[in-house]
């Protein structure tokens, strides 16, 4: 792909298909774009991020919609898992009551999956839906960007209280992501990573062979692995956006992962984090299934060399992980639900787990054994 190209996806849904556009420079089209996608100019928008990326990124995108012609309020809520709460909400959809958002009003989510996840829930529930839209700045967020999942925490049990509503577009300017720390930039790849090893083998040893320029933040690497990433996402949102069967292989690793945030205290384990100790877990999984265990060992290598952590901390107690787990939406009718994965880049989905192997995974997973 030629220097400053954007590439470009669509999420087919019928009349709500919306485009995904991956290149460098974009943030700057952002009011050229919402006027082609005939967003009206005369509605208010709110644009939601957070005290992280407010200082680098919300006066540019402010001054560029301003040109445009649109009427924009900010609305800076604090970095972290935290935000993604009931206060929030209630704080946020205030906001959009002081700034005069109506009916043909844009939420914008300017950030990572925490901003995306709170500011797409204002919007599904702001007036029983208003339009949306994502620009997500971290590399994690390629995921939580794309297919209109929408949420906020419960103190027991994380993403429990949501709505599905699809954004109008996903923006993702590369530029953004030159800020981010390495261990933002791992976590994120673990997603990235995470969708070769449900779908495309072929991908998981492309990220395996050039490891080093995706944790390097090489442009045009980057710029292909997120494409193939955002890729997945949208062929299994386009076949089952409500997630009624295939999209539930989107999950693999959360089950645990998703445990483990809420044990350790949102925060402590970064989301992409989690997530990896949990597709190890998974992995373990497979081969009790009678599946080959180099499935584990060759999961558990690519992570260790993107530098993210493979083992449950020695901090977080069995039994309020199982605990967690039980409040998990994927546990359903009394048994446990696992995406399992069969192969590198190939998974199915287990609704005949015992819990009693998930113990022992745990078990052999924390640090120290």
């Amino acid at each position: 792909m030629a220097a400053g190209e954007t590439r470009e996806l669509t999420v087919d849904l019928g009349e709500r298909s919306y485009p995904i556009y991956i290149g460098t420079g974009l943030i700057i089209r952002i009011g050229e774009i919402f006027k082609e996608r005939a967003i009206p100019v005369k509605s208010p928008i709110l644009l939601v991020t957070d005290s992280s990326v407010a200082d680098l990124y919300a006066d540019r995108v402010e001054e560029v919609f301003a040109n445009a012609g649109y009427t924009v309020t900010t609305a800076v809520v604090p970095s972290g898992e935290t935000s993604k709460s009931l206060e929030m909400l209630d704080e946020l959809i205030g906001a959009a009551l002081e700034a005069g958002l109506d009916r043909k009003s844009t939420v914008i989510a300017l950030g990572g999956g925490v901003v995306g996840d709170l500011a797409g829930f204002v919007a599904a529930s702001y007036m029983r839906g208003v339009r949306f839209v994502q620009i997500p700045t971290t590399i994690l967020a390629h995921d939580s960007s794309v297919g209109g999942k929408v949420a906020v925490n419960h103190r027991l049990a994380k993403n429990i209280i949501g709505a599905f509503h699809q954004p109008e577009f996903v923006l993702y300017d590369l530029d953004t992501l030159a800020s981010l720390p390495l261990r933002e930039v791992r976590a994120g790849l673990s997603e990235v990573i995470k969708h070769g090893l449900i779908w495309n083998a072929d991908f998981v040893a492309w990220c395996d062979e050039n490891a080093d320029k995706l944790l390097s933040l090489d442009s045009e690497a980057l710029g292909y692995a997120l494409y193939e990433g955002c890729k997945v996402k949208s062929i299994v949102v386009s076949r089952d956006e409500r997630e009624n069967d295939l999209r539930a292989i989107l999950n693999l690793g959360h089950t645990i992962g998703h445990a483990l945030e809420a044990v350790a205290g949102y925060g402590e384990l970064l989301h992409g984090e989690a997530i990896a100790i949990g597709m190890v877990g998974s992995a373990r999984l497979a081969a009790k299934f009678g599946y080959s265990s180099e499935i584990a060992e060759e999961t558990e290598r690519i992570f260790k060399k993107f530098g993210l952590p493979v083992r449950i901390p020695a901090s977080c107690d069995p039994e309020e992980i199982m605990s967690a787990m039980l409040h998990d939406k994927k546990f359903s009718e009394g048994k446990m639900v696992f995406v399992v994965p069969t192969a590198i880049g190939s998974v199915e989905i287990r609704n005949d787990v015992p819990s009693s192997w998930v113990r022992e995974i745990v078990d052999e997973l924390r640090e120290g054994n």
